[in-house]
């Protein structure tokens, strides 16, 4: 017995798909059967499983779990919850490695799975194999057994231990996702007047899409915000693993300068400490870290890639443009959402309890969002290649760490190739509006050079 998957679901840091078109129970058993075997051959026996609140994600599972029993793994099932939570589960349960049923901030017509194994992500190369045992046949026969594991209150109270911050009024946008039942029983437990949106799960996301990076998602949390008078607000994706945020004003508080927040008093704690952010962070946060006695360490764009860095460079904290935040200082190294929204919140007690007044105290730059257009997927990686090599040419001042990361007298650029999607991500940073526009008229020039024209999109 075998199986093929749709290679274009055999991602970088995860398994997706359209369900019913690229993704179906077929391809959950079969990697049942892998991963159950991988687990086996490791030495171990059990594995966790958990999923989101996706309409196929009950029938996903169900195929999952017969996978894994067949390759003679147990598997203890965690239920509905966040991502993080099954991350929290496979970190505390004798088990040898986790399984996320799971669409992300995708459609709902996604779903797909996050996988952990031996307490490491489990991504890349790892996948590709799961996918070749699969096509092989290559599996273990055995019976496993199947038994179900009430976490969702264990991790609530871990979210807040060691809990040392003040009381304040904040609005919550669970989107629909999977965080919501989590999140109303972390809100009890906190001090302070909290006001929750959307926090029953609806795989049909009826509000907004639940993806915090973009701005447009977070206007009913700052409507929520202006309209009551509150501290911040905060907000998450589908499965709550990526976290955003808004200041009393209604100002977007963006990945990287949530990341300079929380770096500082991990910072105070662990004087002279690592501190990983992706290449599309704000020059402004590096230097913020560099401020603050810290080693900046720029790495590539990615959750498993990210996670991978902070094992090798032993850093307390890390973080993406994309929202994820993962702590390694008085947690476990893995990007959980509400974990850095309790962070968030002690180290705005700590520095002196105001999120508007530290988001007003930062640089003042102007940067694009994401800029994303499509290319050829045989072909994204070769622009990028193509790209760098003029700039050798040139002698300009390069970053090579994931694609080009140009710096300038005005400030940055980067153009990069998305290891998920078939595009190309450019972002541009500068001190002031003409000199954004220059760098963005780089970014056109080297595509154009490349054959390749970029589609018109704002800055903010």
């Amino acid at each position: 017995m075998s199986h093929s998957f749709n290679p274009t679901s055999l991602r970088e840091y995860d398994i997706r798909g359209v369900v019913g078109r690229t993704l179906g129970e077929d391809d959950a058993y079969a990697l049942g059967r892998s991963f159950g075997t991988l687990v086996r051959r490791a030495g171990s026996r059990s594995v966790a499983v958990g999923r989101d609140g996706r309409e196929s994600s009950p029938a996903l599972e169900q195929a999952l779990v017969r996978g894994l029993n067949d390759s003679g793994a147990d598997v203890v099932r965690v239920g509905v919850g966040p991502t993080p939570m099954l991350y929290y589960a496979e970190a505390v349960l004798d088990v040898g490695g986790g399984i996320m049923i799971t669409g992300s901030h995708n459609p709902p017509e996604y779903n797909g799975f996050k996988m952990v194994l031996g307490h490491a992500a489990f991504f890349g190369e790892a996948i590709q194999q799961a996918g070749r045992m699969a096509a092989a046949g290559d599996w273990e026969e055995g019976r496993g057994s199947v038994c179900d594991e009430e976490v969702l209150e264990r991790y609530v109270e871990r979210l807040l231990e060691g809990y040392d911050g003040g009381a304040f009024r904040i609005g919550w946008d669970a989107g629909n996702g999977a965080a919501g039942p989590a999140l109303e029983r972390l809100t009890a437990k906190l001090p302070g007047e909290h006001h929750l949106l959307y926090t029953d799960i609806d795989s049909r996301f009826p509000n907004h899409h639940p993806d915090p990076t973009d701005e447009r998602n977070l206007e009913d949390l700052k409507r929520l915000v202006r309209d009551k008078k509150l501290d911040f607000g905060v907000a998450f994706d589908g499965d709550g693993d990526r976290i955003g945020a808004v200041d009393g004003e209604g100002r977007v508080v963006w990945g990287d300068q949530l990341l300079a927040i929380l770096a500082e008093p991990v910072l105070a704690a662990l004087p002279g400490a690592t501190i990983i952010a992706d290449v599309k962070a704000s020059q402004a946060l590096f230097d913020r870290v560099a401020e603050l006695g810290g080693r900046p360490c720029m790495w590539k764009t990615g959750h498993s890639l990210i996670k991978s860095k902070m094992k090798e460079t032993g850093a307390p904290l890390a973080g993406e443009m994309s929202g994820h935040i993962f702590f390694a200082h008085e947690y476990y190294g893995f990007d959980d959402a509400l974990y850095a929204a309790v962070r968030l919140i002690r180290a705005v007690t700590q520095m002196g309890g105001s999120l508007t007044a530290l988001r007003s105290a930062m640089p003042a730059v102007v940067n694009t969002p994401e800029l994303r257009f499509q290319v050829d997927e045989a072909r994204k990686f070769r622009v990028v290649e193509e790209v760098l090599d003029r700039l050798a040419a040139k002698g300009a001042q390069v970053d090579r760490t994931d694609g080009a990361r140009v710096s300038t007298p005005e400030g940055w650029w980067l153009l990069r190739a998305s290891n998920t999607q078939d595009v190309l991500v450019a972002r541009a940073e500068a001190k002031d509006q003409a000199g954004l526009e220059r760098l963005v008229a780089q970014i056109d020039d080297q595509l154009a050079q490349s054959g390749i024209e970029r589609g018109p999109q704002a800055a903010h």
